[in-house]
């Protein structure tokens, strides 16, 4: 089969559509024929080696973190998935394989895919929305009633977010450019400001929560619009000491993410705030979640752009220019 191929660390040129052999599911694994797969910025991070002290992949490695697709076979000790569920899942980041007509999978990362969406808008649900609703549930713990800011949300992880925070009660203000307010805004977001022309650390105050999904900038100035005692809690900016931890990973590692988070801690403090970085963890459990909440109503996926799967190398190159408004989603032929 023809699998979208990273071969070694670099640029995009590291990526190669190649012939590989057809994986063959073990015990505790499913086999999927993949019908499309979600494009996101950790994708071009693995291949750039920005993510080698986490997870340091052994290449060449069929690539890709998430899809949709149709159970082909069973391993030994699967009971919960049977062969012709329609699935999508969130793959573990050491093994990857999404890019490819099919994968195995570990069969506690799958769940049912939302029954009122098709395969290229379920491949854009998983990672986004894991990242969203573990974020604003376990992390932020938000409630009824609170004010959240949630930077770019006009993205992938922004549109889910911006709608899960809320369904969950909360008032959301958001960045957006003039082509994105009417999204956000139809999204659930009641304050849009146009990060073109205003820096919301001038207009907004006393917010319980910020869910960062830009870092940079955007990261240093969300201290000062939160009051004291609030969270922080970042997809983008630099790991602490407890990001190793919810990788156990090491003492070494704990450290050294405390020494490269040492000033984003520091600004931290001195507004009275809590910093958080936050690595979502796969899990089916929470993607049955997900796909309720789809199919409840309450939740949407919004589409960019779907590419066949021979441009992905296009694909690819939209998605690093950074003006997607939502996913961009490779289908299989």
């Amino acid at each position: 089969m023809q699998a979208y191929v990273q071969t070694k660390y670099g640029d995009p040129s590291v990526m190669r559509l190649m012939d590989v052999p057809k994986p063959t599911p073990e015990h505790g694994e499913v086999l999927i024929r993949v019908r499309a797969a979600g494009l996101n910025p950790v994708d071009y991070h693995l291949r750039q080696g920005k993510m080698r002290m986490i997870a340091r992949l052994k290449l060449p490695r069929v690539a890709g973190s998430e899809l949709a697709g149709v159970v082909e076979a069973v391993g030994p000790g699967v009971t919960n998935l049977a062969v012709g569920d329609r699935v999508f899942t969130r793959v573990d980041v050491m093994k990857l394989g999404a890019f490819a007509p099919y994968a195995v999978v570990a069969a506690d990362l799958v769940a049912p895919m939302p029954q009122s969406l098709d395969f290229t808008e379920a491949a854009g649900l998983p990672l986004a929305g894991l990242t969203a609703l573990q974020a604003l549930r376990d992390e932020l713990n938000i409630e009824k009633g609170q004010r959240i800011f949630i930077s770019g949300g006009a993205g992938g992880v922004g549109t889910l977010a911006i709608q899960l925070a809320a369904w969950m009660g909360a008032h959301v203000a958001t960045t957006a450019s003039p082509a994105g307010e009417n999204l956000v805004r139809s999204l659930g977001a009641e304050t849009v400001l146009n990060y073109q022309t205003t820096s919301f650390k001038d207009v907004l105050r006393d917010y319980d929560a910020v869910l960062d999904l830009r870092g940079g900038q955007d990261l240093a100035d969300s201290f000062a619009i939160v009051r004291p005692g609030a969270k922080v809690v970042s997809v983008a900016g630099v790991p602490e000491r407890n990001s190793a931890t919810d990788l156990g990973a090491g003492p070494l590692v704990g450290a050294l993410f405390n020494l490269l988070s040492g000033k984003v801690r520091r600004q931290a403090k001195a507004h009275g705030v809590t910093y958080r970085y936050l690595f979502m963890h796969p899990s089916g459990a929470d993607l049955r979640i997900l796909a309720d909440l789809v199919d409840g109503g309450n939740l949407k996926v919004v589409t960019d752009q779907v590419f066949p799967f021979e441009e992905i190398a296009d694909a690819f190159a939209h998605l690093e220019r950074g003006r997607a408004k939502g996913k961009i989603i490779v289908a299989m032929p």
